[in-house]
């Protein structure tokens, strides 16, 4: 595979398992000090990760949880659930993220502890954080890895979660799983970039727990890594305004979850294919893949987990081989002070 080291990837996979000690760890310290809520922070990618991830949470949990812009939460006034009671966590791989480095300093500063994610804890978030989580393992995969195991043992503690012990024991296998599910798909992404990389138009389509992916892809992958002009909408709103753009011609992505959201993607594949409004459908299935050694009650993780797998890194790397667009190269993020 184009761009793939696989012997990295496997790496990455040990380094997450041998992080989840420390997540465990971080967790028993939150919950022996106490909480009243969980406040996730974070912006861009990792904004968007954590969507998918407490889309699946809401399932399982009465806790309040709350998802916050970093940018965001500095300028907003209602915050009076942000308090010392508070779980925050927040992540940025590199460790200098501006945003998420201001969000950290202004907690840390109204004496609440921070939980986060970073390579190191001599970066500059690390150095804010009252908890370390080591983010060494690169990838979308890796990182709801990471998110998930922190929340489902969270959850178990709380007596909301009777999985995590399966999880846990399941997590060893999933790295092997995802190898082989980007090598089932990545001839089908190079036929995809092949055929819509120059396309000066493009539609995402997402709902439930896919959401925060499909939004992630089209902000983070396709406009800023690659400069490719894109429409992300959720299911349900498809039907109240971006249907009147769809005419031939004009590609529709639809990314279609295992979740209860589901019905809703397969509405707009209905009116699509019924009305042959374009020409150019691409359907992604999660429930085309499966990941083996997890158990079916992880379906929707597992949906999440793929999507990392297929789209965010097989479909990102054969859109560049084809747009000549190196993934890396920004015009304006880290180029220019605002």
């Amino acid at each position: 595979m184009v761009n793939f080291d696989v012997e990295k990837y496997r790496a990455d996979g040990k380094a997450v398992l041998e992080t989840i000690p420390a997540i465990e760890s971080v967790v028993d310290s939150i919950v022996e000090r106490g909480y009243d809520n969980m406040v996730v922070i974070g912006i861009g990618g990792t904004w968007t990760e954590w969507n998918s991830v407490i889309a699946i949470l809401r399932h399982y949990t009465d806790l309040p949880i709350y998802l916050e812009n970093a940018a965001e939460i500095l300028v907003k006034r209602d915050k009076r659930y942000l308090t010392p009671r508070s779980i925050v966590i927040t992540a940025s791989v590199s460790g200098d993220t501006k945003e998420v480095l201001a969000a950290a300093k202004m907690c840390r500063e109204m004496g609440i502890d921070v939980v986060g994610f970073t390579k190191s804890r001599e970066t500059p978030l690390g150095k804010l954080l009252t908890h370390w989580i080591p983010y060494t393992a690169a990838g979308c995969d890796n990182a709801y890895m990471l998110y998930f195991t922190l929340a489902l043992y969270l959850l178990s503690t709380r007596g909301e979660y009777g999985d995590y012990g399966l999880w846990k024991a399941q997590l060893g296998g999933v790295h092997e799983e995802l190898i082989r599910i980007r090598e089932e798909f990545d001839p089908r992404a190079r036929a995809i970039a092949r055929k819509y990389h120059k396309e000066p138009y493009n539609m995402w389509v997402g709902s439930g727990s896919m959401w925060g992916n499909v939004y992630l892809f089209t902000m983070c992958l396709l406009e800023e890594m690659q400069w490719v002009r894109t429409k992300a909408v959720t299911s349900a709103d498809f039907f109240h305004g971006t249907l009147e753009l769809v005419e031939e011609g004009v590609p529709v992505f639809l990314v279609k979850g295992v979740d209860e959201y589901r019905p809703l993607d397969q509405r707009v594949e209905n009116f699509i294919r019924k009305y042959e409004v374009t020409d150019k459908l691409e359907v992604l299935d999660m429930a085309d893949f499966q990941i083996r050694c997890l158990d079916d009650r992880f379906r929707e993780i597992a949906a999440v987990l793929i999507f990392g797998a297929t789209v965010v890194d097989r479909l990102s790397k054969q859109y560049e081989q084809f747009t000549g667009h190196w993934l890396q190269f920004r015009r304006y993020y880290r180029q220019l002070d605002y």
